[in-house]
Order: structure tokens, then sequence, then C-alpha cells
């Protein structure tokens, strides 16, 4: 057997291993779509709910604070409260959050910052008359109808935490790539939600939306800095045997960022967040999930292992064309044609994927033609992954709105 053989075997079989590992969150990514398109459960019909605090964190907020605040106000009933943190504010958020209604304390510190650190805050205010469950919702979220009570509910009812639909938008016409950003939101936080609910799975907290029974949110680790503190907290509360689940039928939508600065931003700190979280817990989690034969836990870990949509698609799509090189320039090994094989059936499960999700959920802000833009959304996320390994980020940075209407990240 000749050296240049030799050399393609072993390389063969290196990205056979690698193939093998990226097939893992590709049949999780499919799963969760596949089980999406499938006809759902009927929702439990409408029930009481028990009087509530929404909780709303906000840093330098006032510019757009009053519609989000005016839009929860609408869905209160007699007894509910709503309670703004102003956190490390140097505008007028806790004056505009006053003259809306809402119950306003006010947190300053410089050497804790970040959301995590402001709920904590919220909830030890609380302690005095202690709600029986708390909901959670962005200051630039905006409630849609009949979201409260849904999931206020559906907390009741479960006595877990509880996860509404969070989706994100543009505020006005959007280029392709925040088109295709849209989409890649959606399919993070409806599709696989949808499709792990009906697989008896739990959700991940994504941020904005959340509703706890008191006795959990009481308890919580909440006071962190960490990039990606709510998907931290659903995984701390899974360990603790209260994994979260997803209530479809409470909607809860956003912007994304106008400016360029506050995209590149936010898409840092959520990534690296996210990516961190995997590196830090994907494995530990599957462990202890094994450990206790925990099923729900290692559902939780199977999430997690799902990296963002555009990084996956980056990841499959490399070792697709790195194998093709090589089963090309040596034919005759074996190693390479079986890596081959394997990279080829993970690109093809998750283009299916993509297009069913596309075909269900994504005609609204993507045309049959615009799928040609996914590439670019893919491409232009190459910065922040490149980052995470040379530069990353570790610190809380509040990201800017650019304007008054209330944006956040494109970042799935």
């Amino acid at each position: 057997m000749s050296a240049a053989l030799v050399a393609a075997e072993l390389a063969g079989a290196l990205l056979a291993v690698a193939a093998l590992a990226l097939a893992l969150p590709v049949l999780v990514f499919a799963a969760q779509v596949a089980a999406a398109c499938l006809p759902g459960r009927r929702a439990p019909g409408a029930s009481a709910r028990p009087p509530v605090v929404l909780l709303v964190p906000a840093h330098d907020e006032a510019p757009g604070l009053a519609a989000p605040l005016a839009a929860m106000r609408a869905q209160m009933r007699p007894g509910d409260r709503l309670l703004v943190v102003a956190d490390n504010c140097s505008d007028d958020t806790a004056a505009v959050a006053r003259a809306a209604g809402a119950e306003v304390v006010e947190r300053h510190s410089d050497d804790q910052r970040g959301k995590g650190y402001a709920l904590a805050f919220g909830v030890d205010h609380l302690r005095t008359a202690p709600p029986p469950v708390v909901v959670i919702v962005d200051a630039d979220c905006l409630l849609a109808p009949g979201a409260l009570d849904a999931l206020a509910a559906d907390c009741q009812r479960r006595q877990a935490p509880v996860q509404a639909c969070y989706l994100m938008g543009h505020a006005g016409p959007a280029r392709l790539t925040g088109r295709v950003a849209a989409f890649a939101w959606a399919v993070k936080n409806q599709v696989r939600p949808r499709g792990g609910e009906r697989l008896g799975w739990p959700c991940p907290l994504t941020g904005s939306g959340m509703a706890f029974p008191w006795a959990l949110l009481a308890d919580a680790p909440l006071a962190t800095g960490h990039l990606a503190e709510d998907m931290q907290l659903g995984l701390d509360l899974a360990r603790a045997g209260h994994p979260p689940r997803f209530c479809e039928a409470a909607i809860v939508t956003s912007h994304f960022p106008a400016s360029a600065q506050a995209t590149a931003t936010q898409r840092t700190r959520w990534e690296h967040g996210h990516l961190g979280l995997i590196g830090q817990r994907a494995w530990p989690l599957w462990r202890e999930a094994w450990r206790r034969r925990d099923g729900r836990l290692a559902a939780m870990a199977l999430d997690l292992a799902v990296p963002p949509l555009a990084l996956l698609v980056l990841l499959v799509t490399a070792l697709w064309l790195a194998t093709a090189g090589l089963s090309a320039w040596m034919p005759a090994a074996r190693a390479p044609a079986a890596a081959f094989a394997l990279a080829s059936a993970a690109a093809l499960a998750l283009a299916a994927a993509v297009l069913a999700a596309w075909a269900r959920w994504g005609r609204h802000w993507l045309s049959a033609w615009d799928l040609l833009g996914i590439p670019l959304y893919v491409l232009g996320k190459l910065g922040v992954y490149a980052r995470f390994l040379t530069r990353r980020q570790t610190t809380w940075v509040r990201t800017g709105r650019g304007d008054t209407a209330q944006r956040k990240d494109d970042t799935p």
C-alpha cells in the first residue's frame, strides 16, 4: 500500500469519526422538525389562572418602553402586578415605567451587570408578598392577545417552568439576510420546541415570555452574568427535576436591531454564550442523565448539543466538501468513501429538515428564490465563530437599539 493511500485511509477514518459526531445534532434537529410537522394534540381548554407578577428587567429602555408595558397591562386582571426593574439605567426608564402604571424598583451596581442580576433583584423584591406565578418578559417585547392567560394557566397546570413562543421580526423592510435570520429564529424558537413538545421533551428557555411557579423561581440561581443566562437557567431547573415546557399558544414578539453594530454586538453575545454552554454543559449533562436514568434530562442534553443553525450548516457543508475532495483524490481508498457517504447522509437530512421547516413555517419570511440567500447568511456568521476561538466574549454587553423601535438580535 502506497504512502498516499495510507494517508488517505487515515484522513478518511478521521473524517468518518467527525461525520458520526455531526450526525447526532443533525438527527436531533431533523427529528424535532419532523415531529413539529405532525398534527398536534388538542390544546387544553381554557382554565382559570392564578394572579401573576409580570417581571420586566429594563436597562436604558426609555424610548420604547411605553408600548410593551401598555400591552402587558391590557392583559392583566385584578390581583396582577407589573414590576419593572430599572437596572443600571442612565436614562428615564424608571420614570417612563411609573408613568405607564408599573411598580418600579431601581438597581445600581458597577460590578454586577446583566439580566440575571436584574431578575434576582426583582425576585428579592417580591419575597415579602410572593405571587403564585411570575412571568418574565423583556422590556422590548410585546405580548400577543391572550398570551398572559395562556402562560399563567399552563404554568399553574403543569407546576413547571413554561416558555412562550418567542418570535422576532423586522419593524420595516428587511434585507435578504435579515429575512433569513427571521426564519432561522422561528426554527429555533417555534419549530424545534414544537417538535420537542410532541416528542415529550422539555423546552430550553429562550429569554422572554417565561412563566415560573414562585416556589421554583424563589430558589433559582438567577444572579449570574452568563451570556446565555436564560438557557443556563433552564438547564439548572432541569437538573433539579423541573424541566421547562413549551406553550405555543402564548406568543411574544420583538424586533431585530436596526443597526449593523447592534446586530454584531448581540450576535456575538448570544452565539458565544450558546457555544460556551455546549462546551461546558452538554457532555456533563448527558452523563448525569445516563447516571440518573432521566429521559427528560437526556432530552435537554440532546437539544443543547444542536449548535446554532448557521454553524451546523457550515460544519456539515465543510465536512461534505472535505470528504468529497478526498474521495475524488483517492477513489480506491475505502475510508474516504465511507466518510463521504456519512457526510452526504447528514447533508441530505439537514437540507430536508430545513426545507420542511420552510415549507410549513418559512414562507412568511422567505420566497423559494430567497432560499438561495441562506449561504450568504451562513457565511456572514464566520467572523462570529472565528472570534469564539480567538477572542471569545465572556462579559455581558448591552445591545444598542439603534432607534426608538425596540430591536434585538438576528442570531438563532
